[in-house]
């Protein structure tokens, strides 16, 4: 299985770093660290996640890292990085 990040989970962390990093260097980097550490554990178990059954026909689920949601989508043999926030934002 192929992991993949998609341009908005990429700007997702660049956003989650940016926020946290004024505040705390070391947490903003072990955060993003948590976070991108995640998807290589679901290469071996893929659907461990919770599914998104609003978002079928595509296979779309998610995963908590913490206090972050990583969204992602199992499309054949890839593995999708779609979106991930902290559960306080409102979404």
């Amino acid at each position: 299985m192929e992991l993949k990040w998609t341009s908005k989970a990429l700007a997702d962390l660049a956003r989650l770093y940016a926020f946290l990093a004024p505040v705390n260097k070391l947490a903003a980097a072990e955060a993003v660290q948590a976070v991108t550490k995640t998807p290589t554990i679901l290469l071996s178990n893929p659907r461990v996640g919770e599914q998104l059954f609003q978002f079928e026909p595509r296979e779309v689920r998610r995963i908590l890292v913490g206090r972050y949601e990583v969204r992602y989508e199992i499309a054949g043999e890839t593995l999708y990085i779609l979106r991930l926030w902290h559960t306080r934002e409102d979404r």
